[in-house]
């Protein structure tokens, strides 16, 4: 097969892209996301239309962010669009005269970074995106595994901490309240609180306040030598990293592969994460050890690897 489409949804924006057979994106085209399910599909479609027309693509591949069902045509359920069973693939299908592959939005980018970023070489990854949470996907003898059900690899979920804090899915302690973006901003507001007097940096670029902390704040106070952010992304890398070890008990891959926006700090956060991971993996001294690696594909990933999934049918 040749050229085939992506298509990422976003909370903001829905891009789709033409891909060849390289991950190659060769032409892109966004539209608004709608704020109703209904809004969305025609969206969706219209993007497709858009992007695909005169260039004889074959197939298109959707990234979703929720549970897809095994036949990959359903979403099961979506966190952040009202879809509960919702039959994306007929619909899209009908509208766009393309076969249509549907998967979620993890797994896709982790397939993207597997056949054309950090994972060449590797036919066993593991894959985690650290962003507002945490997702994931796993690569096993160079296929895509997704479960009896289609809905392996929602490691932000797994609970770390029992009864530990609230999380959105409405169970407690689960890994993506401790190792995430959403993380990363807790506890650099907490430790701004104890102690503003070490956080300067960092309060001067928000609005002087712990509560008005953002990421990309925490990310330019620790670029700027702030130890309070610092402190932020080690702490983060801490529960990242014993995360991973856990991973390798189940999964023993060759390489773990850390994209999404908190990776964008490239070893800042990564060699923390190698340190704990190395700390925590059972067995570290007599064993192998997977490599920790930063992602290649960058906000890329979804697209092109759904995109490829759509070509692998």
């Amino acid at each position: 097969m040749g050229l085939t489409i992506g298509v990422d949804i976003g909370g903001t924006k829905i891009a789709a892209g033409v891909v060849d057979e390289d991950g190659t994106i060769l032409d892109t085209r966004q539209v608004a996301t709608p704020p109703t399910p209904e809004g969305v599909v025609e969206a969706i479609a219209d993007a497709v239309t858009k992007v695909g027309k005169g260039t004889g693509a074959e197939a298109v591949g959707i990234g979703a962010a929720g549970y897809v069902d095994d036949k990959r045509a359903t979403v099961l359920f979506a966190p952040n669009i009202a879809w509960r069973h919702e039959a994306l693939k007929d619909k899209i299908e009908q509208r766009v005269e393309m076969s249509v592959v549907v998967e979620n939005d993890a797994n896709a980018a982790a397939w993207g970074e597997f056949r054309f970023g950090a994972g060449a070489g590797h036919d066993d990854v593991v894959c985690i995106t650290l962003g507002t949470g945490l997702g994931g996907g796993i690569i096993i003898g160079g296929r895509l595994h997704r479960g009896r059900f289609g809905v392996a690899g929602e490691f932000g979920h797994i609970r770390v901490v029992p009864d530990g804090l609230l999380c959105g899915c409405g169970s407690q302690g689960c890994w993506e309240q401790y190792a995430s973006g959403r993380a990363l901003v807790r506890y650099a507001r907490q430790r701004a609180a104890a102690t503003p007097e070490a956080a300067a940096v960092l309060l001067a670029l928000g609005d002087g306040t712990p509560e008005g902390i953002e990421g990309r704040h925490v990310s330019a106070a620790a670029r700027q030598g702030d130890g309070v952010a610092i402190d932020s992304f080690r702490e983060l890398a801490r529960w990242a990293g014993a995360g991973l070890a856990d991973l390798a008990s189940l999964f023993d891959p060759s390489a773990f592969i850390v994209g999404g926006g908190v990776s964008d700090e490239g070893d800042l956060v990564l060699d923390p994460i190698r340190k704990s991971f190395r700390r925590w993996l059972v067995g570290s001294t007599n064993r192998p050890h997977a490599q920790v690696l930063a992602a290649q594909l960058g906000g890329r990933a979804g697209l092109v690897g759904a995109a490829d999934l759509a070509r692998q049918g």
